[in-house]
């Protein structure tokens, strides 16, 4: 098995929340706005990272990171980006398994076409009263089992 930990709307901040979910994760999907690159910096220190850019990532950091990834575990793929509604692919026609997203800041998982699209929701501050989240995959030999994680409020102000 492996497991992916996925992430996203992190706007600069990385909760210990999020760190402690994500320990002992094989990799670890960014999913867009970022928000600093400490950020990232911090992710990889758990696991090595694929990250996007979002509609908040600007300036010089954020040039090194691309609009979509396209990652492969296996015989899995996995299509990035940040925000769905610019997917510019035909996931099933391209041999995609699986399509992560962010941006809406709302937890999702649904199967399309044969397509998983995933969106971990916002690990970030609150915005509203969307739930702060962010997601796991497990690839197994068997198939591909995504679970949301809604994290616990911490000291980190709202």
């Amino acid at each position: 098995m492996m497991r992916i930990g996925i992430i996203s709307d992190t706007h600069g901040l990385l909760r210990p929340e999020a760190v402690e979910r994500l320990a002992g994760a094989d990799h670890i999907i960014h999913a867009g706005d970022i928000g600093a690159a400490e950020v990232i910096a911090e992710l990889r220190r758990i696991a090595p990272t694929t990250a996007v850019r979002g509609n908040v990532d600007r300036g010089t950091w954020a040039t090194e990171y691309p609009d979509t990834a396209r990652v492969e575990f296996g015989d899995r793929s996995i299509y990035v980006l940040h925000d769905l509604g610019t997917l510019a692919v035909d996931p099933a026609a391209s041999g995609i398994d699986i399509v992560v997203s962010g941006h809406w800041h709302r937890p999702r998982i649904a199967t399309v076409g044969g397509v998983l699209y995933l969106n971990p929701g916002s690990a970030g501050p609150r915005r509203f009263t969307l739930p702060i989240a962010l997601a796991t995959l497990d690839l197994t030999r068997d198939g591909v089992r995504p679970y949301i994680h809604e994290l616990k409020r911490s000291g980190v102000c709202e």
